[in-house]
């Protein structure tokens, strides 16, 4: 299993903010180039500003995947999925991770800091960032999703 390719975006809102710091972090001790669109601080914002360029970003390919972080997640998964080319999900333990990158091929990543345990918000990261696409039945599947199938 190998990590991806490329760089990675990353966005969250003031609730996810310290949560952003911790995986850019990780993101950078496993040698991956990363690029933050925000916010920069716990300072209240609305996450559709910036989540949406992150997100915007992953579905023209400038970026291999993309990370988005809120309160819960819900919102953050919300502004990206409206993205074409985007597949976001909202992930809340190892197996709803793995499940997103095996079956959907998901290539970005929310989760909620106030719902998910640091700890677990980083074994989240490591196997997102891990586990590959297991193509097949799911590839057709994915081409439905485009609005290809």
């Amino acid at each position: 299993m190998g990590v991806p390719q490329g760089r990675i975006a990353i966005a969250s809102d003031h609730a996810g903010f310290d949560l952003k710091t911790l995986f850019i972090e990780a993101l950078w001790a496993r040698g991956l180039e990363v690029r933050d669109f925000g916010t920069h601080s716990a300072e209240p914002v609305d996450y559709p500003d910036v989540i949406r360029p992150a997100a915007e970003a992953v579905g023209r390919g400038e970026f291999a995947r993309g990370i988005v972080l809120g309160g819960s997640g819900n919102g953050e998964a919300m502004v990206a999925n409206r993205v074409r080319g985007v597949r976001c999900a909202l992930c809340w333990n190892v197996e709803s991770a793995r499940l997103a990158r095996a079956h959907n091929d998901a290539n970005v990543l929310s989760i909620g800091q106030r719902l998910v345990a640091r700890d677990e918000a980083l074994a989240v990261l490591e196997t997102w960032l891990t586990t590959p696409f297991d193509g097949g039945r799911h590839a057709r599947r994915i081409a439905l999703i485009d609005g290809a199938g």
